[in-house]
């Protein structure tokens, strides 16, 4: 089921996934990412209540009238539309930017977090880290020449670069040259990858739930580096790493599915579950 989830007047009305049953758990796409991301990436059969919130900018929510595009917006409306909702308590996760957003809130809100999946996460605690240029370059290209800056971004040295080591990140950065509103897709971009997750590793550190992090190798956007960095930091954290989605997309979502699922059914499925 989805449902927009404000409606009131004056206020940007966000589309929200709504769907099964179970424990709640919300689960956030990437950067440019939506609802079809997170349908693709998260296990179909697990025995939860699956929330997506389509972020500003993303899917079927409009672009921010004002533009105000940044990780504290975006987890803000998530605890909001939990609020809403009457949803107290939570596991969550995400991928790339969702996984960022489901740090923030674990740390910023921990009273309501059950359980914690960071997959594939693109940021560890800094903000606008290097591995997030490429989609400045995009926006950059985007703002200069709109859809034809596709040409003049495929023959930039970083699209270069990513041809031969990440693919599936470049494949997913020339996308950005489809969609309509460039100047939106612009300032979007520039704003969430010049942003961060407002979290310390202290913080981190600090945590006390079940915590899931997943990566793979050949992936400049989400470097595995990341994913070991930040199991290492979060105290008990799971690190599970995966077929790379550039070497076999297939076998990545299948074994991301069977993570996820596992993790759900030990830490979440089965607490809702016990007496």
């Amino acid at each position: 089921m989805s449902v927009p989830a404000d409606t009131q007047p004056g206020r940007l009305a966000l589309h929200v996934v709504d769907e099964g049953s179970g424990p709640p758990v919300f689960f956030q796409h990437g950067l440019g990412g939506d609802r079809l991301q997170v349908a693709e990436s998260f296990p179909p059969a697990a025995a939860c209540r699956r929330l997506t919130i389509e972020c500003r900018g993303h899917g079927l929510t409009g672009p921010d009238p004002e533009r105000r595009y940044s990780m504290r917006r975006f987890a803000d409306d998530i605890v909001e539309t939990a609020d809403r909702l009457g949803i107290d308590r939570f596991a969550i996760g995400g991928i790339s930017m969702g996984a960022a957003l489901a740090g923030h809130i674990a740390v910023h809100h921990p009273h309501r977090v059950a359980a914690l999946m960071l997959v594939r996460p693109a940021w560890v605690v800094d903000k606008a880290p290097e591995n997030m240029q490429p989609f400045v370059a995009v926006a950059h290209h985007l703002k200069a020449h709109g859809k034809a800056g596709r040409d003049s971004f495929a023959r930039s040295a970083i699209a270069t670069y990513l041809g031969e080591h990440a693919p599936d990140n470049l494949a997913s950065l020339l996308g950005f040259f489809g969609r309509d509103d460039t100047e939106a897709t612009a300032d979007l971009l520039l704003s969430i990858a010049l942003d961060g997750p407002e979290v310390t590793e202290a913080q981190l550190a600090a945590l006390a739930i079940p915590t899931l992090v997943v990566g793979h190798a050949l992936d400049h956007v989400h470097p595995l580096s990341y994913a070991r960095k930040l199991a290492s930091i979060v105290p008990g954290a799971c690190l599970a790493e995966i077929t790379p989605k550039a070497v076999d997309k297939t076998r990545y979502l299948a074994e991301l599915h069977a993570t996820l699922g596992a993790f759900l059914t030990a830490h979440v499925i089965s607490m809702e579950t016990q007496p």
